[in-house]
C-alpha cells in the first residue's frame, strides 16, 4: 500500500534525524519533535481520511502512555519520549508497538555493550536490586542517585536505539522505498 510506504518513509527519516542529534549531543530537540507530531496527523488524514486521523491519535497516544511512567521516574527523557509520540502518530498503534518493542529490545542490547566495556556489571545490578526494592516499597517514583539527572550515571542515546528498530521494522515488513 503507497500510504504505508510512505508513513513509514516519514518515520525513517524522522527517527534518522533524532538518532543523529541524540548520538551527537545526547538531547532529542523540540524543533524536531513537535513539528513532527503535527506531520504525523497531517500525513495520515491526508492519506488515509479520518481512519489515518484515529490511528494517529491512537498511535501517539499508545506510545506516550506506555512510556511516560519512564519520563515520570526519570528513566527516560522528554525528548525520547516526544520522538516516540511522534512515530506513534505517524506508524499507528500496531506498527508503533512494534518499534516500541524493537526500541527496549535495542537499548538493552546497547545497555549489555557499555556495561562490558565500562566493566560496571556490579553497579548495574546493585542499582538494578535498589530500584526493584524501591518500587516495592514505595511504589513507582523517581530514585535521588538513579535517574538521568546525576550526571555520574552512565546513559544511553535512547534515539540511536529508536532510530534503529525504525530502520529495522521499516525493513522487516518489507516497506520497499
Amino acid at each position: 500500500m503507497a500510504a504505508e510506504r510512505y508513513l513509514w518513509l516519514c518515520a525513517v527519516l524522522v527517527s534518522a534525524v533524532a538518532g543523529w542529534t541524540d548520538w551527537r549531543s545526547r538531547r532529542i530537540p523540540n524543533w524536531l519533535t513537535v513539528p513532527c507530531l503535527g506531520l504525523g496527523l497531517v500525513a495520515n488524514t491526508t492519506l488515509l481520511g479520518w481512519q489515518g486521523s484515529r490511528e494517529y491519535l491512537a498511535g501517539a497516544a499508545l506510545a506516550l502512555t506506555v512510556l511516560f511512567p519512564l519520563v515520570w521516574i526519570r528513566a527516560l527523557g522528554a525528548g525520547d519520549w516526544k520522538l516516540m509520540g511522534a512515530l506513534g502518530g505517524i506508524l499507528g498503534p500496531l506498527h508503533i508497538a512494534l518499534v516500541i518493542g524493537a526500541t527496549i529490545l535495542i537499548s538493552g542490547i546497547m545497555a549489555m555493550i557499555q556495561l562490558s566495556c565500562q566493566k560496571r556489571w556490579l553497579a548495574a545490578l546493585t542499582n538494578l536490586l535498589e530500584l526493584v526494592r524501591g518500587f516495592l516499597v514505595f511504589g513507582l517514583k523517581e530514585h535521588p542517585r538513579i535517574s538521568l539527572d546525576n550526571p555520574a550515571m552512565p546513559s544511553l542515546p535512547f534515539g540511536v536505539a529508536a532510530a534503529l528498530a525504525t530502520i529495522l521494522c521499516a525493513w522487516g515488513i518489507r516497506v520497499s522505498f
